[in-house]
């Protein structure tokens, strides 16, 4: 939910106008709206190579993952990982759009430790994969883009540990 609907919400639960502290945060929220899309432009435009790139650094860093017995082995299981780094890569965009991570939590975060543990997927790999996808982006952005960005992915490995 974006800072706009919970201001609206919480307003109308106590009958009450919008607060000039709340209207503050809305401002905020829309005049940083044009950066929040630029960045979610950047990633949505480059996902292909984010993907690639983290996978790469990825299989280098954890080579057990790649190895037989591990669950990236094989091509079929390899595209299963970079499908899985590119769905937690959409799931960021969509919190950077919103400004909140609750799209994050609502959509993709629920259970996943748990659902992870019961696949046996070392959860540690999936964040690392995070790890290096937030490199990667950061790399492509500007110093104050970057800061932006980076707290969603790190909100993502955060929730995975």
């Amino acid at each position: 939910m974006s800072i706009v609907t919970k201001s609206i919400v919480n307003a109308d639960a106590e009958a009450r106008y919008l607060s000039p502290g709340e209207l503050n945060k809305i401002k905020d929220f829309v005049t940083s709206g044009e950066v929040r899309l630029r960045i979610a432009q950047t990633i949505s435009e480059s996902r292909e190579r984010i993907i690639k790139q983290a996978g790469d650094q990825l299989f280098q860093k954890r080579p057990d993952v790649v190895s037989p017995g591990g669950n990236a082995y094989g091509e079929e299981m390899t595209a299963t990982c970079l499908r899985d780094m590119d769905y937690y890569l959409r799931l960021i965009t969509y919190g950077i759009v919103a400004g909140d991570v609750t799209p994050i939590e609502e959509i993709g975060l629920v259970g996943v430790r748990e659902m992870y543990k019961s696949l046996g997927t070392p959860v540690e790999a999936v964040a690392q994969s995070i790890r290096e996808m937030k490199d990667i982006v950061c790399s492509m952005m500007s110093a104050d883009d970057s800061a932006e960005a980076g707290a969603y992915f790190d909100y993502v490995v955060g929730a995975m540990q």
